[in-house]
């Protein structure tokens, strides 16, 4: 089921692209809003109480380690997290789409060999929802990425799909090397820095000069209270 939401969620992106021919700016900044104060939220509600109870004394560490490491990709991936979508000259570096797949990898693996550690069914469902809801907004941007660079729809398809099993090859090792059960909350620890980097940048960016936008704001309303509900 939890690698069937993570391919999911990048479908939906796909399929929002190629149905709706005019996807407005404003509808997927809204989206990004919902999303970034849904990753917030589950940080604060669920992932952070739940790794700071683990054993590790250096958890706070790994969460530093996972917001610096996410500063680093987006030196690469110019940002496609948090819903930027530009190019220069009309083509996508490669070292983009590497980091873009790292940081898709790494997300996914905290869902795996969840049970051992945890224990508890709000634990993936708040973590998978959370990743499911931030693939939507990126996949159309990175759709949109590709239709700039003028990709062909099979080489479009090819990417997409490489992308879309990243996250689900991470729950994979999760699940199969035994050995990374032991630095579940560390692994899961740098995750969380890398959500509190991504939310907080798309929250920042929503102020839009500090200017007041009630549709985003009930945007992130919402999201941080299903994340409370969940």
């Amino acid at each position: 089921m939890t690698y069937l939401v993570l391919i999911a969620s990048v479908l939906i992106g796909v399929i929002l692209v190629q149905f709706i021919n005019d996807l407005k700016p404003a509808a997927i900044k809204l989206l990004l809003a919902f999303s970034g104060a849904y990753l917030f939220a589950i940080c604060v509600f669920h992932l952070l109480p739940e790794v700071y109870q683990s054993n590790s004394t250096n958890i706070g560490l790994f969460l530093l380690m996972g917001f610096i490491l996410q500063i680093v990709l987006e030196f690469f991936s110019k940002g496609i997290e948090h819903g930027h979508g530009h190019l220069h000259n009309h083509t996508i570096p490669v070292s983009m789409l590497i980091s873009l797949a790292i940081h898709a990898y790494l997300e996914g693996m905290p869902l795996g060999g969840i049970e051992e550690h945890i224990g508890h069914d709000h634990y993936r469902g708040s973590l998978l929802t959370g990743i499911a809801l931030h693939k939507i907004p990126v996949t159309i941007v990175l759709m949109s990425l590709f239709a700039q660079a003028g990709y062909s729809k099979m080489r479009s398809f090819i990417l997409i799909t490489i992308f879309a099993l990243m996250a689900p090859l991470g729950t994979l090792t999760g699940d199969l090397v035994q050995e990374l059960s032991q630095y579940h909350s560390e692994i899961t620890a740098i995750v969380v820095g890398i959500f509190l980097h991504i939310s907080t940048t798309i929250l920042f960016e929503s102020s839009e000069a500090h200017k007041f936008n009630f549709m985003k704001l009930v945007a992130i309303a919402l999201g941080s209270v299903l994340a409370w509900m969940i």
